[in-house]
């Protein structure tokens, strides 16, 4: 990762001249805020540094996905650092690998709460990694930033989630594809755990009841499992009007691969997928999904002067050919939003920063504007992406702003 450092000038860190234009940021500093008022808990708050865990998948199948948002939370701790740090003390991180593993997430985040202190985790990706770390988070009273879309059902004081949550995505989304496409049928597919189950969960009672459709199959298959030909087979005997897809991880490659192997491409079948970002699609290929959907809140193609700086910053850290998928920029979000409550509570202390941060509205983010809500979740939109085969996404659809509802009624 290329470094930021307060020698540069700011005129070469374009987002963060946003920011500071955007947010009002002023420099603050440790002597103002003395260590023993800011950090009454007994967090890992020094003087002069404050300090952080990441607590991603760096190996196993799901590293495919959160690779993107391991760097993007270092870059914005980067940018932050840049600016002076949070309350005048640069942050200072610890990270840990999930290994694609739910007790290892557990493992790893009871290790960072109670022996690192850390001030706050940026973490995990699947539902069954954050189910495995909430009742830590819960009970040694951390703060958990969580960046990926999931199925909601979930609420935690703990917690605060910038991804969207069901009636963001899955509702809004079919909405969408049943009247666009005049879709009637739907199979549904995902892989076999958490996340996947409840989501079809929810939106098989979504096209039955509210959209009067039918699903005429639906299939889980084993996280990591590559092997598809008698789903795809299936699916040929089926001919549904839609695909709804929520396979995740290594076995996305596989999926979509055999699907174009076997003629199930876009000009035949229409899918509409919750869980294909631009991370994703390095390891699938484009020409695998060109012309298919995808329902996300990001798109790296989305045009905005905030989205158009943090693109920029994001390559000249990782490469031209680096990607940046949804839950990569609703990674991105976690750091700078705990800087905000934490000058906004003017405390590192975890109650203090949670009880600060609801209602609080974020302009500068990549994706447009997002606010806070009481219940720990963002507003934000739905977008619908049609993949190309350069492995970006034309946004087709761009809905209003939707407020968060993690326990839709009917849908429990």
């Amino acid at each position: 990762m290329s470094k930021l450092n307060r020698s540069q000038p700011l005129k070469k860190l374009s987002f963060l001249a946003t920011a500071v234009a955007v947010l009002g940021i002023t420099s603050a500093y440790a002597a103002d805020y003395p260590t023993a008022k800011v950090n009454t808990t007994g967090l890992a708050v020094t003087d002069s540094t404050v300090t952080v865990g990441i607590l991603h998948s760096a190996t196993g199948t799901m590293a495919i996905s959160e690779t993107g948002s391991i760097q993007a939370e270092k870059l914005a701790i980067a940018q932050i650092n840049a600016l002076g740090g949070v309350l005048g003390r640069k942050i200072e991180v610890i990270q840990e690998d999930g290994a694609s593993d739910w007790p290892t997430f557990a493992e790893k985040s009871k290790k960072l709460l109670e022996n690192d202190k850390v001030a706050a985790v940026m973490g995990c990706w699947t539902s069954a990694s954050r189910k495995a770390v909430l009742p830590v988070f819960e009970k040694d009273n951390g703060l958990l930033f969580y960046p990926t879309f999931y199925e909601g059902l979930e609420q935690s004081k703990n917690v605060f989630y910038t991804g969207q949550e069901a009636t963001q995505q899955i509702l809004a989304g079919l909405d969408w594809i049943a009247k666009e496409k005049k879709a009637k049928t739907f199979y549904l597919i995902g892989s076999d755990y958490i996340w996947p189950r409840t989501s079809m969960k929810i939106a098989r009672k979504h096209i039955e009841q509210h959209l009067k459709g039918t699903v005429v199959g639906e299939e889980y298959v084993a996280l990591g499992d590559t092997q598809f030909g008698s789903v795809i087979n299936k699916i040929k005997l089926k001919k549904p009007d839609v695909i709804y897809a929520a396979v995740v991880g290594g076995s996305n490659v596989a999926w979509f691969k055999q699907l174009n192997a076997a003629g199930l491409d876009a000009k035949k079948q229409t899918m509409l997928t919750i869980s294909v970002t631009e991370d994703e699609v390095l390891g699938i290929g484009g020409e695998n999904l060109e012309g298919f959907y995808s329902a996300m809140k990001y798109f790296q193609s989305l045009k905005n002067p905030n989205n158009e700086a943090f693109v920029a910053e994001f390559k000249k850290a990782y490469g031209e050919a680096s990607v940046i998928g949804d839950v990569t920029q609703a990674a991105y979000l976690g750091p700078w939003l705990w800087k905000a409550g934490v000058e906004k509570a003017g405390s590192f202390d975890v109650d203090k920063v949670a009880a600060a941060l609801p209602g609080y509205e974020f302009t500068a983010a990549p994706e447009g504007y997002v606010k806070v809500d009481q219940n720990h979740h963002l507003w934000s939109k739905l977008r619908i992406g049609q993949w190309r085969k350069d492995g970006q996404a034309d946004v087709v659809y761009e809905s209003e702003l939707i407020a968060p509802d993690p326990f839709p009624k009917g849908y429990q």
